[in-house]
């Protein structure tokens, strides 16, 4: 049955919005004025296309939290024997998002309507990637959706984690850059030259080091705006460079080879493929859709590349381990952990292992990374500050000299 979105007044004037199911539009302002409520708006949640079929969300409503937290609300759900039906019915009514309950409404009436929970998703592909879609789909063919539901919060909530506490891990030494940045910029153009001008109307000969730094503080306010719109041109032109496919996988490749940021991207790649990949071939995905499917998950272009080769080599025949050991863009740990899983029968398994030890190693990194850089940034910061502090005071010690 499909739903309707309403707006409409009670008996005190008071204007009331929500969702109700209806077999068409008159039926759900007959609805409404059966509760009392003269209707003032009713509008389906997805209008049909001209081709009959469903037109999809455009504008996304979960973020990667929310539907980690969603998949584990309706995993929990089906899991205890609720059908798909009633427990989308009780996700809509409890979500306190409009949008969040348009698109659970718009879920249900399309499962209602005799589509798959899989297809329903494909309405909304903002909101449900193809990785997210192929699971749910294994899971009702096999009659597991709540286990399989089960296993994608915790992959959905495991690639949040791990996304967080590398963002976290980097977020202070980036805080720590732009603020150093941002208190010499101000020392060198505002407050150098205050101080340094009362030593200029002298006949004497400044320090070199107060020399120095009024050139850089006379370039700075003279050619600053230059500076910075070159830089801002710059990043503009690398962005849209990058639309090129080429020429992204050329620098995602160069990305790899430097050496801290290259190996936190492979790791936390690697890790996000091995471990989408252990999740499609547990719920029962082929292996040639799996590795599709887990390699659009990578966000680095080069690694995306190695990917699909891979899977052009199983495709004509050769073992996953073969393929993916190859790739030198890998870790072999990867291929090492997969060659255990194709011996073993225990493949998913494996690559789970094998993400998890991988998404260790990247947390790992990135910690030590920003414990090392937080102590070395606040001694750059104080060294460049005690530099300024230098060229200021040098020319006032000079001063005292002369007097004497």
């Amino acid at each position: 049955m499909p739903a309707y979105k309403y707006e409409a007044l009670d008996a005190a004037g008071k204007t009331l919005s929500g969702l109700l199911e209806a077999d068409n539009a008159r039926a759900a302002r007959a609805q409404l004025r059966q509760r009392d409520l003269v209707p003032m708006a009713v509008s389906p949640v997805t209008a049909a296309s001209t081709d009959g079929s469903a037109t999809r969300f455009t504008r996304r409503v979960f973020s990667a939290t929310d539907r980690a937290v969603w998949t584990r609300q309706l995993a929990g759900l089906v899991g205890s024997g609720l059908p798909l039906e009633r427990a989308l019915t009780a996700l809509a009514e409890e979500s306190e998002n409009d949008g969040q309950r348009e698109l659970v409404a718009h879920l249900k009436s399309e499962v209602n309507a005799g589509s798959s929970f899989g297809r329903a998703l494909a309405t909304a592909p903002r909101e449900f990637d193809d990785v997210y879609r192929a699971v749910v789909a294994a899971g009702e063919q096999s009659g597991a959706l709540g286990p399989v539901l089960e296993r994608l919060a915790d992959d959905l909530e495991q690639q949040q984690a791990l996304r967080t506490k590398v963002l976290g891990a980097l977020l202070y030494p980036a805080i720590v850059s732009v603020v150093a940045m941002v208190i010499v910029i101000i020392l060198v153009t505002w407050v150098v030259p205050q101080i340094a001008n009362v030593f200029t109307t002298s006949k004497r000969a400044l320090p070199m080091l107060t020399v120095g730094m009024l050139g850089l503080s006379a370039f700075v306010r003279q050619w600053g705006w230059l500076v910075l719109l070159a830089g801002v041109a710059g990043i503009t032109s690398l962005t849209l460079a990058r639309r090129n496919e080429a020429f992204r996988q050329r620098t995602d490749a160069m990305v790899l080879r430097l050496p801290l940021l290259g190996r936190l991207a492979r790791g936390y790649n690697a890790a996000r493929f091995g471990g989408t990949l252990a999740l499609l071939a547990g719920a029962g995905v082929p292996i040639l859709k799996a590795l599709q499917a887990a390699a659009e998950t990578l966000g680095n272009r080069a690694m995306r590349a190695d990917a699909l080769d891979a899977l052009v080599q199983v495709r004509e025949g050769a073992p996953l381990a073969s393929a993916l050991a190859g790739k030198k863009r890998f870790p072999g740990l990867l291929a090492m952990f997969a060659r255990l899983g194709e011996q073993t029968g225990q493949l998913p398994q494996m690559l789970n292992r094998a993400s998890a030890q991988m998404s260790a190693e990247v947390q790992r990194r990135a910690l030590g990374a920003a414990t090392i850089m937080e102590p070395l940034l606040i001694v750059g910061m104080g060294v460049v500050v005690v530099v300024i502090m230098l060229a200021v005071l040098m020319p006032i010690i000079q001063l005292n000299t002369w007097v004497k």
